[in-house]
């Protein structure tokens, strides 16, 4: 299974993500996207096997991965304080890939119904939400 894994900004969020997918899906191959140099680099310390940077990176990633994981703005242009280009939205949004999307209120995009769970609470749901998709695979 080939995981995409994109983040912005500092990278914490995608950071997690790929430490809690490389521990459960020892053998996944996991590309790292960040939008900027600092958010793939923590990714690739937390054990991404690939990292790239950048719009076109989203664009060529999104079209090869089975899964794309990150927080819900990536599908959302100009969020994550316009890290996203609408390429990218659109690229993520437009992959055949299943998209694992962390409802995270930032940058004016409020998701509803997500209450007080804290980080470690979603990238639990996003794990139990990849194994169900590598049963079904």
């Amino acid at each position: 299974m080939h995981i995409l894994v994109i983040d912005a900004q500092g990278g914490g969020i995608g950071r997690q993500v790929v430490s809690s997918v490389r521990e459960e899906f020892p053998d996944a191959e996991i590309t790292a996207v960040g939008t900027n140099s600092m958010a793939t680099s923590a990714m690739l310390k937390a054990g991404a096997d690939h990292g790239a940077t950048g719009e076109n990176a989203v664009i060529v990633g999104a079209r090869k991965a089975d899964v794309i994981i990150g927080p819900i703005g990536i599908v959302v242009a100009d969020s994550l304080f316009g890290e996203i280009t609408p390429a990218m939205a659109m690229a993520v949004g437009q992959s055949g890939a299943k998209r694992i999307l962390i409802p995270i209120n930032h940058c004016d995009n409020i998701v509803v119904g997500i209450g007080d769970q804290g980080i470690k609470d979603l990238i639990r749901e996003v794990i139990q939400v990849l194994r169900q998709i590598a049963i079904n695979a």
